[in-house]
Parts: structure tokens; C-alpha cells; sequence
């Protein structure tokens, strides 16, 4: 198997997860800084490696299966950062049941495309615009919050900005959730018999 551009900026990008977490976690000055510059490069690579795929011509299926992969990971490691530094309180319990609704959305949709893939309905779960501003306002909010973590007394404004911010995001990911549910809906309830699947359905 030959891997392209593409793919291994997704690579790189799995890769980089575990250096955020150790700068995440290690004491030395700036290191919250330092996390925060490791995830939005990981965020730019997930730009740059679909822009390059559609532009280059360079889609593969194993691209298409690894890079929402990497995605949810980065997004899911960062959030579980972000509660296990977050513990007691209502803030605690507001950030874990927050970081719960978005992982959980994730893998439901992700459950709910891989199902419509196997019978040939992908295109009826493709990305809207309420999931590309999910994931806009989720970015933003965790990099507000990886940033201000240690929540020192100068900068609490800041993290309750980035604290309403990722709320905001868990709203519109409930929202997105079911926009796709909805449009799966007819063929879950069996409305509209599925269409056979042709075996090369990626994306």
C-alpha cells in the first residue's frame, strides 16, 4: 500500500496527539502554550490534508477511513485533558457532561454513516453546515481552554469565555446529531427500502 501526501499529514497528525499531552501535563513555563500550539497544528493539518487530497487528486481509502479517525481523536484526547484538569464542582460536572454529549455524538454518527454506508445511503448523512460550525466552534473553545487550563486568577475570564464556548458547541452537536438523524430517519424506520451498497462508498 502506497501512502500519499495526504495520509501521512493524517499520520503526523495521530502523531502529534501524545506531544500534546505531555506538554499538557509537563511543568515547565509556557507549556500550556506549548499544547495549545501542538493541537492547532494538528487542527491545520486536517485542513491541509483534505484541501491537498481534493486538489492533488490524491484521495485513497485508507485516507478516507483514517482521517475522521484522527479527527475524533484529537477532539476526544483533548477533551479528556481538559475534565481530568477540571475536576469538583458544578464546572466539573458541566465540562464532563459536555465533553460526554460531543464524544458521544461522534460515535453515534459515526455508527449511524458507517450503517448507511453498508447499504448504499451515505450521501443521505454527508456533512452539513451546523457540523462544519460544530466543529469551528469546538476548535476555538478547546484551544481557549488547553491555553487557560491551570485557570489562573488573571485569566478566569478568558476560560469562562472558552467554558461558554465549548457549551455552545455541545448545543449545535446535539443539533447536527439530529439533522443527521433526521435525514436517516425514513430509512431507519424502514419508509425507504435501502438501496444495495456498490463496496466503494469512502469518504
Amino acid at each position: 500500500m502506497r501512502i500519499n501526501l495526504p495520509t501521512w499529514l493524517t499520520l503526523f497528525r495521530v502523531a502529534l496527539l501524545p506531544v500534546m499531552v505531555v506538554a499538557f501535563y509537563l511543568p515547565f513555563p509556557g507549556h500550556n502554550i506549548t499544547a495549545a500550539i501542538v493541537f492547532v497544528l494538528a487542527a491545520f493539518t486536517d485542513w491541509l490534508d483534505g484541501y491537498l487530497a481534493r486538489r492533488m487528486n490524491l484521495t485513497s481509502a485508507f485516507g478516507a477511513f483514517l482521517d475522521p479517525v484522527a479527527d475524533k481523536l484529537m477532539v476526544a484526547v483533548t477533551l479528556f485533558l481538559l475534565v481530568e484538569s477540571h475536576r469538583g464542582g458544578w464546572p466539573g460536572i458541566l465540562m464532563a457532561v459536555t465533553a460526554a454529549v460531543i464524544v458521544g455524538r461522534e460515535i453515534s454518527v459515526s455508527a449511524l454513516r458507517e450503517w448507511m454506508a453498508e447499504i448504499g445511503m451515505r450521501a443521505t448523512v454527508k456533512v452539513a453546515f451546523i457540523g462544519k460550525l460544530k466543529t469551528v466552534m469546538q476548535m476555538v473553545a478547546l484551544v481557549v481552554l488547553i491555553v487557560q487550563h491551570e485557570k489562573a486568577a488573571e485569566a478566569l475570564r478568558l476560560y469562562h469565555i472558552g467554558e461558554a464556548l465549548l457549551v455552545i458547541a455541545g448545543v449545535l452537536t446535539i443539533w447536527s446529531g439530529l439533522y443527521y438523524l433526521r435525514a436517516a430517519w425514513p430509512i431507519l424506520r424502514g419508509d425507504t427500502p435501502p438501496q444495495p451498497t456498490s463496496g466503494n462508498d469512502h469518504a
